[in-house]
C-alpha cells in the first residue's frame, strides 16, 4: 500500500480503508472507476481483495510478476491476487493453521479466473519434484474438465460455472503441494433439458459435436449439427464467437488422461445418450395411455441396458400400495418428466462421479504433518428477469457466506485490537441471521414448508406451496407475496411470485417448478433398470441399495441446505482471505465502466458494510518496524537508525511529527492510526523530505565509491611493488622479500602442471619445473605415475594378466639371448599352440601337437621318456594345459613333415620295440606289466 500512496490523487487509494469519507458509496465507486481506467484491476479493503474483470489480458500475470510478489509483505507492494495468495501461503507456513480463499462475485466478474491464477501461482512457486510437478499438473488440468461439464454461457457470462466448488490443497512440512480434494455444490440439472433464450447447454455438448472426430460420432449415432438435438435449442445459441468448442474438446481430451482418466469410450457414450434422451418422442392412445414413438435400441446400447425395460419404464410408474405393487401407465405430461427427469439424474450423477474421479487422482498419500488451503469458487448474488429455483438457493447461499463474512470479519478485528491492547468499539452493521433463519429454521422456514409441500399426500402445486408461504411466514418483515403487497408492490409482482429482502437487495422468485425441482426423484422402475447397465460409470453412480432402500432421500432444498451447513463448518475451522470480484459491463467489453451495475454489485457483495467495520476503529495499523522503518527520515532523533526499543522510537516520531492523542494509538507491537488525512500528511512531508535524503545517500554513497576506489588502487601499487621485489630476491632463501613472488611462481607451476598431467604410463613428459619446486616436482611426478601404473593394473582383465606374466617369463629366460625375441614381444602366446597325446598302455611315448602356420614347418614332436608321467604332468602344468592331455587307448594321429598326416598304433606285446607296421603306421608294441 505505501509504494503508491503518492499517486493517489490520479489513481485513488489502493485500500478503500484510506477514503476520506469512507461512508460514501460514491466515493467508493469513484475509486474503483479511477484505478480500473489504469488497469489497475485490484484494490484491497484492508486484508480483502476487490477485483475488478478487465475483459482483456493484462500483462501482470508472468513468471516475473510471481517473483515479485513472493515473501513481500502484503501491504509493501501494490494489490494483487499474487499478493493475496502468498500472504495466505506464508501465514499457513508460519503459523501451521489451515487457510482458506473465499471468492465470491456474479457469474462473469472473473471468480473462475481468481481461482486458476491462485492454482497457478502455488503450481509454479512452492516447492516441487517429479510427483508434486504431476500433482500441479493435475491441479490445473481439472479445471478445463470441471468446466466442461459444470459450466455453460448464460445471459451475464459465455463461461459461467453452474455449480458451487470448494477445492481443497494439501501442503506437506516443506509447503510443497501433495494432494488436493473437490466438494461440489448445487450442479443447475435443470439446463441440461432447458435453457433460457440467448443460453446454451453444458459446453461438453457442443465440444463433442464440434470436436469430435467423425468415426467417434459415427459410433455414437451422432450429427455435428447441434441443432438437431431438442435438449440443444431451447436458447437459440449454437455457437459462441468468444468460445471455440473444438479447440476446448481438444483441451479436455488432452487433460482427461493427465487426471487419471481411462474411460473416454463409457464417458462419451453417456454425453450421446442424453442428447438421444432430449430427442425421444412420445404419442398418446386413445385410451390415454403413452408410447414412445422413436427407435431407442441406439439409446439402450450407450446406456448399456435392455431396451425393451427402459421403453416400459419410460412410459409406466412402478407404485407400492399396502405391500402390493401396482405399474401403472403415465399420461403424454408425465412420460415427457420422467424422459427429463433421467437425463437430468444421468448427467448430475455422471458429474458427480467425475469429481470422484478426480478426487482420486488428487488424493494425498502421505498424512503426516498436511496443511491444507482452501478455495471456495462460489456463485454469486443472482437477480435475472426471471428468477426459479436456482435462484433461490445461490441467494441463500450467499446469505449464509455473508454472515459468516460478517462474523469471521468481526471476529478477526475484535482479535487484533484485543492481542493489541485497543479498546473495541461497538460496530452498527446490518445482522442477516432474520434472513437466513426464514429461509433455513426448521418447521417454520421456507425449505421446511416446500419439503412438507412435496410430501403432502393429495393435490399439491405450485400455487398451493405459495399459499403455504402465505400463512406460514406472511408476518415477516422480510417476506412479500402479490396478496400481501401493497398497491404500489402489486403493480410489479406476479401472483406467482414471493420477494424476498435479502440484505443486499429485494428479488421476486417464481414458484413455478419449486416442487419439481426439489422433489427432484426419478421413478423407481427408471432406477431398477439403470441399476443393471453394463455401462461401468452408470453402474457405479446407479446403485442397487437405492432401490432396496425403502426409505425417501432428502428433498434437493435441504440437501443443499446440510452441504452448506458442511461447507460452513469447513471454513469457521481455518483462517480466510476474500477475493470479491466484480464485472465492470453486462457486454463483456473492456474499459467500459457501469456505475449502475457496479453499484449494484458493491451493495450485493457487502462492500461498504466489510469497509465500515475495518474503520471501525482505525484506518491504518502497521507493526512497529515497518512504520518506523518507511518514517525514521522525518526526525533527526530517528534517522538514519534507531538503537533503542521499537516502541519508544515510534513515539519519539510520532510526537516529532505532532500527532494529537486522538489521531493514533499504539498497541504492543503496531502502531494504529485513526484517520487516513494524519497518514496522507505523514506520506506528504516524507515526498518534501525524499529529495533531502537522496542528497544526503548520494553524497554517502559517492563518498563511498571514491574511498573504496582509492583502497583498491592503493592495494594494486602494493601488489605491484612486491611482486618487482620478490623476482629481484627470486634467488634467495624464502622469506619476506620474495614470499609473495616465489607463491605465485609455485602456485602457476602447480596450475599448469595440473592442466599437462601425463595421460598414460608411456608417456614420459614432464612440465620444468622452477628451481624452488624441483624435488616436490620428482616426487609428484612419481606419484602420479604410480597412480597411473596402479589404475592401469586394476583395469587389466585375468586373461591378459596371464599373458603378460608369460611374457614376463620369456624376457627373463630369452631377452639379448635369442635372435628372435624381439619379434615374440607383439605377439600373443595362444594356449591353442600345444596339445600332448599319449596312450594308455605301459609304453614311454607322448606325441607334442604343434600347431603349424605354414606347410614348411616339421611336424609334431615324439617324445620317448622313461619317466612319461612326470614329464607330462611338469609340461602340462608349466603350460597350464591340464585340460589338452589326451590319452587314447587304440591310435594317435600326428602332423609330420609339410603338414603330412602319420599314425602311431600301440599294442600289448612281450617286450618294448618300435617299429614300422601295416600301411605306413608306427608300431608302439607295449610290455605287458605283471
Amino acid at each position: 500500500m505505501e509504494s503508491a500512496l503518492t499517486a493517489r490523487d490520479r489513481v485513488g487509494v489502493q485500500d478503500f480503508v484510506l477514503l476520506e469519507n469512507y461512508n460514501s458509496e460514491a466515493a467508493f465507486i469513484e475509486n474503483l472507476r479511477r484505478r480500473f481506467r489504469e488497469n489497475l484491476i485490484y484494490t484491497y479493503i484492508g486484508s480483502v481483495l476487490v477485483s475488478m474483470n478487465p475483459y482483456k489480458e493484462l500483462e501482470i500475470y508472468s513468471k516475473q510478476q510471481m517473483d515479485r510478489y513472493r515473501g513481500v509483505s502484503f501491504y509493501e507492494i501494490s494489490p494483487h491476487i499474487y499478493a493475496l495468495s502468498d500472504n495466505t501461503y506464508r501465514a499457513m507456513r508460519t503459523e501451521r493453521k489451515d487457510q482458506c480463499i473465499l471468492i465470491s462475485g456474479e457469474s462473469g466478474a472473473g471468480k473462475t479466473e481468481a481461482s486458476k491464477k491462485i492454482l497457478l501461482y502455488y503450481a509454479v512457486t512452492c516447492p516441487t519434484n517429479d510427483h508434486m510437478a504431476a500433482l500441479g499438473d493435475r491441479l490445473l488440468q481439472s479445471n478445463p474438465v470441471l468446466e466442461a461439464f459444470g459450466n455453460a454461457k448464460t445471459l451475464r457470462n459465455d463461461n459461467s460455472s453452474r455449480f458451487g466448488k470448494y477445492m481443497d490443497v494439501q501442503f506437506d512440512f516443506r509447503g510443497a503441494p501433495v494432494g488436493g480434494h473437490i466438494l461440489n455444490y448445487l450442479l443447475e440439472k435443470s439446463r441440461v433439458v432447458h435453457q433460457n433464450h440467448g443460453e446454451r447447454n453444458f459446453h461438453i455438448f457442443y465440444q463433442l459435436l464440434d470436436g469430435g472426430e467423425d468415426d467417434q460420432l459415427n459410433t455414437l449415432n451422432l450429427e455435428r449439427n447441434p441443432q438437431n438435438y431438442r435438449y440443444l435449442v431451447k436458447g437459440n445459441c449454437p455457437r459462441v464467437s468468444s468460445i471455440s468448442d473444438k479447440n476446448n474438446w481438444k483441451v479436455v481430451m488432452k487433460a482427461l488422461p493427465v487426471i487419471g482418466f481411462t474411460e473416454e469410450e463409457k464417458l462419451l457414450n453417456i454425453i450421446a445418450s442424453v442428447l438421444h434422451l432430449g430427442n425421444m418422442q412420445f404419442g398418446e392412445g386413445e385410451e390415454g395411455d403413452t408410447y414412445i414413438t422413436t427407435e431407442i435400441s441406439n439409446l439402450a446400447r450407450l446406456l448399456g441396458v435392455d431396451g425393451s425395460a427402459l421403453r416400459e419404464a419410460l412410459t409406466h410408474k412402478k407404485l407400492t400400495a399396502k405391500g402390493e405393487e401396482m405399474i401403472t401407465p403415465l399420461n403424454f405430461e408425465q412420460a415427457e418428466a420422467a424422459r427429463d427427469a433421467l437425463a437430468k439424474a444421468v448427467y448430475g450423477r455422471t458429474f458427480t462421479w467425475l469429481v470422484e474421479k478426480i478426487n482420486q487422482s488428487l488424493a494425498l498419500k502421505v498424512h503426516k504433518g498436511s496443511s491444507v488451503i482452501g478455495l471456495l469458487d462460489i456463485y454469486g448474488f443472482e437477480v435475472l428477469q426471471h428468477n426459479s429455483f436456482e435462484q433461490f438457493c445461490i441467494n441463500y447461499c450467499n446469505e449464509k457466506l455473508q454472515q459468516l463474512f460478517i462474523e469471521l470479519t468481526l471476529r478477526s478485528e475484535q482479535e487484533e485490537y484485543e492481542t493489541e491492547g485497543i479498546a473495541w468499539e461497538t460496530v452498527q452493521y446490518f445482522d442477516n441471521k432474520i434472513i437466513c433463519d426464514l429461509i433455513e429454521e426448521k418447521h417454520k422456514g421456507i425449505i421446511s414448508i416446500l419439503d412438507e409441500e412435496c410430501l403432502r399426500p393429495g393435490e399439491t402445486c405450485d400455487v398451493s406451496f405459495l399459499e403455504k408461504l402465505e400463512d406460514t411466514v406472511g408476518g415477516h418483515p422480510h417476506f412479500v407475496t402479490h396478496k400481501l403487497a401493497n398497491g404500489k408492490t402489486r403493480r410489479v409482482m406476479s401472483r406467482e411470485e414471493f420477494r424476498l429482502l435479502h440484505y443486499a437487495g429485494e428479488v421476486n422468485y417464481n414458484v413455478n417448478g419449486f416442487l419439481d425441482k426439489n422433489n427432484d426423484l426419478l421413478n423407481r422402475n427408471l432406477k431398477e433398470v439403470m441399476c443393471q447397465s453394463d455401462n461401468q460409470i452408470l453402474s457405479h453412480c446407479f446403485r442397487r441399495e437405492e432401490v432396496i432402500d425403502q426409505k425417501r432421500p432428502e428433498m434437493a432444498a435441504t440437501q443443499f441446505k446440510n452441504s452448506l451447513m458442511k461447507l460452513t463448518e469447513i471454513l469457521r475451522s481455518k483462517e480466510p482471505s476474500y477475493v470479491r470480484c466484480i464485472k465492470p459491463n453486462d457486454a463483456k467489453q473492456p474499459g467500459r465502466f457501469d456505475e449502475v451495475l457496479v453499484r449494484h454489485q458493491v451493495k450485493y457483495l457487502g462492500l461498504m458494510e466489510n469497509l465500515r467495520v475495518r474503520r471501525a476503529g482505525f484506518a491504518y495499523r502497521r507493526r512497529f518496524e515497518a512504520f518506523l522503518q518507511r518514517y525514521k527520515p522525518l526526525c533527526p532523533e530517528t534517522w538514519p537508525n534507531w538503537h533503542g526499543r521499537l516502541v519508544d522510537g515510534v513515539l519519539t516520531l510520532v510526537k516529532h511529527l505532532g500527532y494529537k492523542d486522538e489521531e493514533y494509538k499504539l498497541g504492543r507491537s503496531k502502531i494504529f492510526i485513526r484517520f487516513p488525512k494524519t497518514l496522507f500528511n505523514t506520506e506528504d512531508a516524507l515526498e518534501a523530505k525524499k529529495p533531502e535524503i537522496v542528497i544526503v545517500i548520494q553524497s554517502g554513497w559517492r563518498g563511498m565509491k571514491a574511498r573504496r576506489r582509492a583502497k583498491r588502487r592503493r592495494q594494486a601499487a602494493d601488489l605491484i611493488r612486491r611482486f618487482i621485489k620478490g623476482f629481484i630476491y627470486r634467488h634467495e632463501e624464502y622469506g619476506p622479500e620474495n614470499d609473495y613472488f616465489m607463491d605465485h611462481v609455485r602456485y602457476s607451476f602447480l596450475k599448469n602442471l595440473r592442466k599437462n598431467l601425463p595421460k598414460s604410463v608411456l608417456d614420459k613428459s614432464w612440465p620444468t619445473p622452477p628451481p624452488s619446486l624441483v624435488e616436490a616436482s620428482e616426487h609428484l611426478r612419481r606419484l602420479h605415475m604410480r597412480n597411473m601404473v596402479t589404475k592401469y593394473c586394476r583395469r587389466v582383465q585375468p586373461e591378459w594378466k596371464k599373458q603378460m606374466m608369460q611374457k614376463v617369463v620369456a624376457s627373463e629366460i630369452f631377452k639379448d639371448q635369442k635372435d628372435s625375441y624381439p619379434q615374440s614381444v607383439g605377439r600373443l602366446f595362444l594356449d591353442s599352440r600345444l596339445d600332448i597325446a599319449l596312450s594308455s598302455l605301459s609304453d614311454g611315448m607322448c606325441v607334442l601337437h604343434i600347431i603349424r602356420e605354414d606347410n614348411k614347418q616339421k611336424g609334431d614332436l615324439l617324445l620317448h621318456c622313461s619317466h612319461l608321467i612326470e614329464l607330462v604332468t611338469k609340461l602340462a602344468m608349466m603350460a597350464n594345459k591340464t585340460s589338452n592331455v589326451n590319452i587314447n587307448p587304440g591310435s594317435i594321429q600326428f602332423t609330420v613333415a609339410r603338414g603330412k598326416e602319420g599314425i602311431i598304433d600301440f599294442v600289448r606285446g612281450a617286450e618294448l620295440k618300435v617299429t614300422k607296421g601295416r600301411r605306413g603306421h608306427l608300431l608302439v608294441v607295449s610290455q605287458r606289466l605283471l
